[in-house]
Formats: structure tokens, C-alpha cells, sequence
């Protein structure tokens, strides 16, 4: 896939779900965000900070740019108010920065080395940029999920419901 339409409608839909998703989140207490809930990264707190995490840490690989981060799993940030800031700038970030995209540079090939396996990797750039967003539909997923069991609906997340410019 190395349509820049797609990711400029990616970077949308990811901007309109964390919209909603930091809504429910504000409803919570700072206790529940925080709480363990048997999540792969515990809290729904620890998860959002996580997501941030990847899409600095992929938008900085690929954009030349690195993103010099604390040790993966801790968080960037311990109050959810600077997180929602942190994540509304994000946001905006990723789409001005899909609306650069080409196809040309989709289909470059990107060598980069994993943080996480320290294996060195060339892969599609269009494959990597679509991991990031595939990445953050699911650990959100994981989100909306101890959202939903504690009794608090983000409402429709489907694409088809992506409100249009």
C-alpha cells in the first residue's frame, strides 16, 4: 500500500478515535486510569503512554529525526493532562506529516534497527508506516476494551464513520 491517501485518512481516523478515546479517559479518576487491569502494559494510562511512544519513536525513524526516548514501558508522562496535550500535538503532527508522503518514498526501501530485538531490518517504507498506524489500532483496541468493562463507551470506532472534511 503506498497510496498517500490512505495514510492521510489513517492519520485522521487516528486523530478522531484518541479523541474520543482521551474523552472517556477524562472521565475517569487518576486512580482508575493507573490501575492494573491486566493489560499488556497493565493500565490504560501506561497503554496511551505507549502508544505516544511508538508513534514518536516511528515517526522520528522515518523521518530522520530520532526520537530520543526513555527506556521502553515507562511512562512519558504521569499526568493525563500533559498527556492529552502531548497526544493532541502528536496528532497534528502525524497529519501534517502523512500529508508529505509520496509514492515514491513509500516504496523506498528503509533500513533501520529495532529497539526492542536490536536485529537490523530493511523493509518497504509503505510496511513501516502502515505499522504505525496498525499498531496504535491495536493497543487502542486494548484501550476501548477496559473502557468498555468499566462501563464507559467511546461510541462507533468503525472507518466508515470517520466524520469527512
Amino acid at each position: 500500500m503506498n497510496h498517500p491517501d490512505y495514510y492521510r485518512t489513517m492519520a485522521r481516523y487516528n486523530q478522531w478515535m484518541n479523541q474520543k478515546i482521551y474523552a472517556c479517559c477524562a472521565e475517569l479518576s487518576d486512580s482508575d486510569r493507573k490501575a492494573d487491569r491486566g493489560a499488556f502494559f497493565k493500565s490504560i494510562h501506561a497503554t496511551l503512554n505507549h502508544l505516544l511512544y511508538g508513534d514518536r519513536a516511528w515517526v522520528g525513524r522515518l523521518s530522520g529525526q530520532p526520537y530520543y526516548r526513555p527506556q521502553l514501558g515507562q511512562d512519558l508522562y504521569t499526568d493525563f493532562a500533559e498527556l492529552c496535550q502531548a497526544r493532541t500535538e502528536m496528532d497534528a503532527t502525524l497529519i501534517d506529516w502523512v500529508a508529505t508522503f509520496n509514492p515514491q518514498w513509500l516504496a523506498q526501501p528503509f533500513e533501520y534497527t529495532s529497539n526492542i530485538d536490536k536485529t537490523t531490518r530493511l523493509l518497504p517504507t509503505w510496511l513501516l508506516v502502515t505499522h504505525l498506524f496498525n499498531h496504535q489500532t491495536h493497543h487502542r483496541g486494548q484501550v476501548t476494551t477496559l473502557l468498555s468493562q468499566m462501563g464507559l463507551d467511546p461510541g462507533i470506532t468503525d472507518l466508515p464513520w470517520l466524520p469527512m472534511e
